[in-house]
């Protein structure tokens, strides 16, 4: 790509700067001519590809993965009124096949309850079938009626990793409701990506669910992004779908369920948390190039020099690393630019001076340099590949944590989150109380029960009426 047309927008601008970056980085192309659906580009989708990875590893733990159909018969969608009703201005429907129109029609998944569940009902027979764990990561469509933003608000979902698991009994569900939170909690501790936990309020849970718990983040601007959710669905969906089993006294009870999610999302806060002015900082562990060697060749010293770029790439290749050596016809400066924009967490230059001293200078993404020994280079790298590391998650914690205010009156709400900042307030979990803080800020109860570093736990009086009340999330969300 040609990078030549300009710099980024500042980063404080960060809806321009989120735009340019995605493009100018090669993540996405925002060009294709269907509203809110975006191309991948093979950068773009390397660093997906590691980033699932990464989930993939942590649910295989105790999960299996599987695949179900895209197309969901609408008499199976419809058989679920809660369920449909927050979903039915959202669907996309199938008519035709060519230009016979269908007896039935077919619903793009805009999530599996509807497609897996009718499946379950025929698997489950007995308590040795339990409890299943099943995960899958599809793309989903939803007719999204918002500003659609790449990654963030889209019409298909590229990456969506649903598991829907299904127990014995309540709290068995309840436990995995709880394990659930602490794998999604690993997963983006190992992004460096901070969060928020707490329950949604009864009128913004999963439709269909007995409680849901999301996990947000705040993003550069002030805004919360929901990056994933835990739903325990209790017997919701079984009693549709006549998901039985047989005890161990010979009794048939339905089973109790939960399901949780996390999409592409959890890229667009990987993306915009951690990037500055110059472009993308991307920690190690998921960056699509970790290091990247430049060499500078000087006269006479070139084919020495290159070669030992090439074995140092070698070497570091074969160590596990994802290494690029940039041997292209540029000046030095345009290529530490071009690696800077897309992340790279270091890059390696070595010279005719760095070859006679047997070092290679190591230049972090996240600011500073150091000399590493050529004879040691494996192990200095995974040094410096943790200091990046716990720079990049300890500005994350440093910039959420500023982020948050706690505000103890209704006049003082609006006030604060109009500086791009969530506000930590006390309410009573009544309805009519809530709907008032969300009426007169323009802005979302997040949640309550929050688990957080962050945000200590504390009783208090609603800022509405007064009454004894627990700390909540208030935020703008995306």
């Amino acid at each position: 790509m040609d990078d030549d047309a300009g710099t980024l927008p500042l980063k404080e601008d960060f809806s321009a700067w989120y735009n340019d970056l995605l493009w100018r980085a090669e993540i996405m192309d925002v060009r294709y001519p269907v509203k809110g659906l975006y191309v991948w580009f093979p950068y773009g989708f390397a660093l997906r590809k590691y980033v699932y990875q990464r989930l993939r590893d942590l649910l295989d733990r105790d999960h299996q993965e599987t695949l179900f159909p895209l197309l969901i018969p609408e008499q199976e969608f419809m058989k679920e009124a809660e369920h449909i009703k927050g979903f039915e201005e959202e669907v996309y429907w199938v008519t035709h096949g060519g230009t016979t129109p269908l007896d039935v029609k077919l619903a793009l998944r805009p999530t599996s309850e509807t497609a897996i569940y009718p499946m379950y009902a025929l698997w489950v027979r007995s308590h040795a079938d339990l409890p299943i764990k099943y995960y899958q990561i599809v793309n989903t469509f939803r007719y999204e009626t918002k500003q659609t933003r790449p990654l963030i608000r889209l019409r298909e979902i590229t990456s969506f990793k649903e598991a829907h698991t299904v127990h014995a009994t309540w709290e068995e569900a309840e436990e995995q409701v709880e394990e659930a939170i602490r794998l999604y909690c690993e997963f983006y501790d190992g992004l460096c990506i901070p969060t928020l936990v707490s329950k949604r309020p009864d009128w913004d849970k999963f439709p269909g669910a007995d409680y849901t718990i999301a996990v947000d983040t705040i993003m550069p601007n002030g805004k919360t992004l929901q990056i994933g959710t835990v739903h325990h669905l209790g017997d919701h969906f079984s009693r549709t779908f006549n998901i039985t089993y047989e005890d161990k006294n010979g009794e048939q009870k339905f089973a109790q369920q939960t399901c949780y999610g996390i999409s592409e999302r959890s890229i667009a806060a990987l993306i915009s948390i951690h990037g500055d002015d110059v472009g993308l900082i991307l920690p190690p562990a998921v960056a699509t190039i970790q290091a990247v060697i430049v060499p500078i060749t000087i006269g006479k010293r070139h084919d020495d020099v290159i070669a030992a770029a090439q074995k140092l790439k070698t070497d570091l290749t074969n160590a596990g690393f994802r290494v690029n050596l940039d041997t292209r016809d540029m000046r030095p400066g345009a290529k530490y630019y071009w690696w800077e924009l897309r992340g790279v967490p270091l890059r390696l230059e070595l010279g005719p001076r760095d070859l006679d001293a047997g070092k290679v200078m190591a230049v972090k993404r996240t600011g500073g340099k150091m000399s590493i020994d050529l004879a040691r280079v494996t192990a200095g790298i995974t040094c410096v590949f943790n200091e990046i590391t716990d720079t990049i998650r300890a500005r994350a914690e440093e910039n959420t944590k500023s982020r948050l205010c706690f505000v103890g009156s209704l006049d003082n709400l609006n006030a604060t989150l109009d500086t791009g900042r969530v506000a930590v307030v006390q309410w009573c979990q009544q309805r009519e109380c809530g709907d008032a803080i969300e009426t007169q800020t323009n802005a979302s109860i997040l949640g309550t029960e929050v688990r957080s570093q962050y945000v200590p736990a504390a009783d208090g009086t609603c800022v509405v009426c007064g009454k004894p009340g627990k700390s909540t999330l208030v935020g703008r969300a995306y």
